[in-house]
């Protein structure tokens, strides 16, 4: 029995963990291309410029596991 919760505790962490990364993916590549180009239409260049620049760095710093 305590196998049986240990073995169902390590799957809900691993269901955790597969989540996060998705919606991290899901962030990066579909939303923030899209609020990006929300803002250059509405004329908020000046703060979509330094928002990609911030991303861009970020994403070439960290580093995936």
């Amino acid at each position: 029995m305590i196998c049986i919760f240990g073995f169902v505790g390590k799957l809900i962490g691993f269901a955790f963990r597969f989540s996060w990364s998705l919606i991290k993916v899901a962030f990066f590549l579909v939303f923030l291309p899209f609020i990006l180009i929300a803002m250059v239409a509405y004329g908020l260049i000046y703060i979509a410029l330094p928002v990609l620049v911030v991303a861009m760095i970020v994403g070439l710093l960290v580093k995936e596991a």
